[in-house]
């Protein structure tokens, strides 16, 4: 049985900032489910430890690195049968609020540069059999900048399983500065334009990307994207010149967690064979974010309140499709102007805007299955779930055609009705955003296309089953050629 060690930095649903989370806490355990003997390594935030205690976890290892104590536990992702190991060092992790990498004012912590270095380390000691455990992985699948130095840790032990680097959003890179890399006491050769040194500044994720042995992204689009200059962040020469090792494998997602039949975060529940549960999730909906309850569209959008996002692109479209009647359900943080420009329109509008800031997992299931529309006007989305989640609840997605939106949103103005699900906008703008939502409005006229577009998203298999496989591919190969 081929041992997969997944390292990342969150698990849905004991750590979460975005979708990274929702793929360690679902791409493991389908991998599991294809015989593979896959366990996840997560530093030991407070709130991951306690569940892990609560569980009657075991501790497996306890020793001094450097300056710090050092533990890691054994214990299992909730409500699975995942093995989960937690890098237990208090004065790293044991940090209050909700972020793992910012503290409760939005400001970066100081030391993520040396807590994740510390959580590398201890990932490529694991990998090595370096901590006297019983089992050692021979693939170690990295996620993100926060794991991309346990490649670089690994390269040249002969010894050493095979890696794998998966970016999840490239816009994120981990970069710190060269006194921080003298610091963490690297060689001076790693300093160098090919290696950990970018445009003057140390970047972990360049460690993944120059080091692994494979590298993969969550859709062929993305694929594609990042190595170009408009979606490379600096990085598409390097991402060009290691295009034979990069792989597009859409994300999947978890078909029992986000499934309108059992749902429980829903007081109603339909399916592709009955959908008339979704009228009263709209209508329960608008009760429970004061909208009046009435027929009007329902426009949905869950996510981080960012440029990235295209947040923008919606304040301009917003005061036009509100005077038009419609109403929007909009869950999420960010960036203040977004906040403050958002909670002014919703003062204003009252029955036709909600604005809930923060997160709220309930919530976010209660707007895929009461909207009728879900709105992605990403500039970029190297794969993204919630489209796939709106199509699997019969809510018709609006998404700028990028990334893994492009490769999951079919619009019937580019191919037949019958295997259309959504409505793409091709022009990065308000305008084109407007056009996709009205090109929306209109389809809803019509009761038997908008049937139509959500058979085809609630029918369709957005699964790990699948995606799964791919990487399990991958994997086979590396060991092939070890």
């Amino acid at each position: 049985m081929t041992r997969i060690l997944f390292a990342t930095s969150e698990v849905f649903p004991l750590v979460k900032t975005g979708g990274l989370a929702d793929v360690s806490g679902s791409l493991p355990e389908a991998l599991c489910r294809l015989g593979y003997d896959c366990q996840i390594l997560l530093p030991g935030y407070p709130a991951a430890l306690k569940a892990a205690r609560d569980a009657g976890s075991q501790r497996k290892a306890r020793f001094r690195f450097g300056q710090y104590d050092v533990s890691l536990w054994q214990t299992q992702v909730p409500e699975t049968q995942v093995l989960l190991w937690l890098v237990d060092c208090p004065a790293l992790f044991d940090r209050q609020g909700d972020s793992p990498y910012q503290n409760e004012n939005g400001e970066d912590w100081w030391d993520n540069a040396h807590r994740f270095h510390l959580f590398a380390r201890i990932g490529a000691m694991m990998a090595l059999g370096q901590l006297g455990l019983s089992w050692k992985p021979d693939i170690v699948h990295c996620n993100d900048w926060q794991t991309g130095l346990i490649p670089v840790f690994l390269h040249n032990d002969k010894h050493a399983p095979a890696t794998v680097f998966t970016i999840h959003n490239l816009a994120y890179q981990g970069l710190f500065s060269h006194e921080t890399f003298r610091a963490l006491g690297f060689p001076d050769h790693l300093w160098r334009f090919d290696q950990l040194e970018f445009h003057g500044q140390f970047s972990f994720l360049k460690g993944g990307l120059v080091f692994s042995d494979a590298i993969t992204t969550v859709s062929p689009s993305y694929a594609r994207e990042i190595r170009t200059p408009e979606f490379g962040y600096g990085l598409d020469g390097l991402l060009e010149h290691r295009s034979h090792a990069l792989t597009g494998i859409l994300n999947g997602i978890d078909n029992r967690y986000w499934n309108p039949k059992s749902d429980q975060h829903l007081d109603f529940h339909y399916s592709p064979d009955d959908t008339s549960g979704k009228a009263q999730c709209r209508a329960a909906l608008q009760r429970k974010l004061g909208l009046e309850v009435n027929g009007a569209p329902v426009l949905g959008f869950v996510g981080r309140l960012v440029e990235q996002k295209g947040l923008d692109w919606l304040l301009e479209a917003l005061p036009t499709l509100l005077e038009k009647g419609c109403q929007f359900a909009i869950l999420g943080s960010g960036e203040a102007r977004y906040q403050q420009a958002l909670q002014h329109l919703a003062r204003d509008w009252p029955e036709r805007l909600s604005l809930t800031l923060g997160y709220n997992e309930a919530l976010a299931h209660e707007i895929t299955a009461g909207a009728d529309i879900f709105l992605m006007p990403s500039r970029f989305e190297p794969c993204g779930l919630n489209q796939m989640y709106s199509l699997r609840y019969g809510t018709i997605p609006v998404v700028h055609g990028t990334g893994g939106l492009n490769d999951t949103v079919l619009d019937p103005g580019e191919v037949p009705v019958r295997d259309a699900n959504g409505f793409v906008f091709r022009e990065p703008n308000a305008h084109g955003l407007k056009r996709a939502v009205n090109r929306a409005l209109e389809a809803r006229k019509h009761r038997k296309t908008w049937q139509q577009l959500q058979q085809n998203g609630m029918t369709a298999d957005y699964s790990w089953k699948h995606r799964a496989g791919e990487y399990a591919a991958l994997y086979n190969k590396l060991r092939h050629n070890q």
